[in-house]
């Protein structure tokens, strides 16, 4: 695991042993990995959402029988490397 140093006002720095002297957390690394982590998280659900109202906003077009073979193929390839990972 890589180390970093970053340095923060002192009321940010109070905060964090705020937050470390609550017990929800066992250090500031542990607060600042976490912090991290919310923030991938709200990235990746921002980017699913542009998806979906792109998704929404196309022209609609009807599914034959043979998109959804398709469709259901890529999904199912998708899950394979997934698991393999």
């Amino acid at each position: 695991m890589q180390g970093m140093n970053i340095s923060i006002p002192d009321p940010l720095k109070e905060f964090v042993d705020q937050q470390i002297a609550s017990g929800r957390y066992g250090s500031v690394s542990e607060y600042v990995r976490e912090l991290i982590r919310e923030d991938e998280k709200r990235k990746a659900q921002l980017k699913l959402e542009g998806m979906l109202l792109e998704g929404l906003n196309s022209p609609a077009k009807e599914m034959t029988k043979k998109n959804w073979d398709v469709l259901k193929k890529q999904v199912l390839e998708q899950l394979s490397k997934r698991k393999l990972k």
